[in-house]
């Protein structure tokens, strides 16, 4: 496992990261969790990536467990900050007294004294900018969290944030975008902006919620057991929407770019996330522990110019790259 600095900080993040998102506490039941988690470890993985909102805390929860025992200064945890945790109107969102409240219950479900990196799941319009920084500040002086970090933010948020952080002495380091070679939306401003203000990408959902791993085909009904299929979570909704022959067919055009470099699509999905230089860690997910050993191999394999291109050009039809589909300030994960 190779590892890449996160943003210009002096935190190195392993280039796939383990996320929970939709899986534990969801999709998998806690003993598969760990089981996936100890793969993950196996691995080489290092960076693990969960928010207060997964599974109404259940996923902070059942990474901690699964994480006891492990050396806390060889592993970075990344937690998250803003969809609503109860049913208060101040059990959600970025204000002083929800951050302050939310860090400490996560470090209590984590299981750990700090967060590596603590971020705003997304941007919060009901509240001053200038009170979210501060409160984070104040989570970084408490030493609760290392650095932060924003998801899902526009350009020009990002933009104001890091000039607020930096008045702070606040460390800014990271935006965690939904990223993968269907969908490009970061490419036009965001990322341009993170390289100026010095962030790099957590990448997450680089596989497009499984379609890049070629294993939905046109015509047919969804393989059982996969996420399209899944009863017990949210997942099938996100999914969802990827799920129609005009997507489906270009990506099975990727099936045969795939047999040549010898590896799987998944393979060749995560390498083209990887080969954008403002990108720090493609974050995975899984259902089962072999799909982590695999899917963490995906950094050995370096993308060529010509193979990426040839990529782009067969999905250059279906892959989304306008800015206006930034999901800031709303929609889901």
């Amino acid at each position: 496992m190779r590892h890449r600095r996160l943003g210009d900080s002096g935190l190195y993040v392993s280039e796939i990261a383990y996320g929970n998102w939709i899986t534990h506490g969801g999709q998998i039941d806690a003993d598969r969790a760990t089981r996936c988690v100890r793969a993950a470890l196996d691995a080489g993985i290092t960076s693990f990536d969960t928010a207060d909102g997964y599974a109404f805390g259940a996923g902070e929860e059942i990474l901690g467990r699964a994480l006891k025992g492990e050396r806390r200064e060889g592993l970075e945890i990344f937690t998250k900050v803003f969809w609503p945790v109860g049913p208060g109107p101040n059990d959600r969102g970025l204000s002083r007294k929800h951050i302050l409240e939310s860090v400490d219950a996560s470090l209590r479900r984590l299981g750990t004294d700090y967060v590596d990196v603590y971020q705003a799941h997304r941007y919060d319009h009901r509240t001053r900018l200038d009170e979210t920084l501060v409160a984070f500040a104040d989570v970084v002086r408490q030493g609760k969290a290392l650095y932060i970090g924003v998801s899902e933010w526009r350009a020009e948020e990002i933009r104001a944030a890091q000039a607020l952080a930096r008045e702070l002495r606040v460390p800014l380091v990271s935006n965690q975008a939904r990223y993968s070679a269907l969908h490009r939306v970061i490419e036009a401003e965001v990322i341009p902006a993170c390289r100026a203000e010095g962030l790099g990408q957590l990448a997450f959902s680089p596989l497009a919620q499984g379609v890049l791993t070629g294993k939905y085909a046109p015509g047919r009904p969804p393989p059982a057991g996969s996420r399209a299929t899944d009863t017990k979570g949210f997942g099938r909704k996100f999914v969802s929407g990827l799920l129609h022959d005009a997507i489906l067919r270009p990506v099975q055009r990727l099936l045969p770019l795939a047999d040549q470099a010898g590896v799987p699509l998944a393979t060749l999905a995560l390498a083209w996330v990887l080969h954008e230089p403002n990108v720090s860690a493609a974050i995975i997910g899984a259902s089962r522990p072999e799909q982590i050993q695999a899917n963490a191999a995906a950094c050995e394999f370096v993308l060529g110019e010509d193979l990426k291109a040839a990529m782009d050009e067969i999905l250059a039809p279906v892959a989304l790259t306008d800015p206006a589909l930034t999901t800031s300030p709303g929609g889901g994960r």
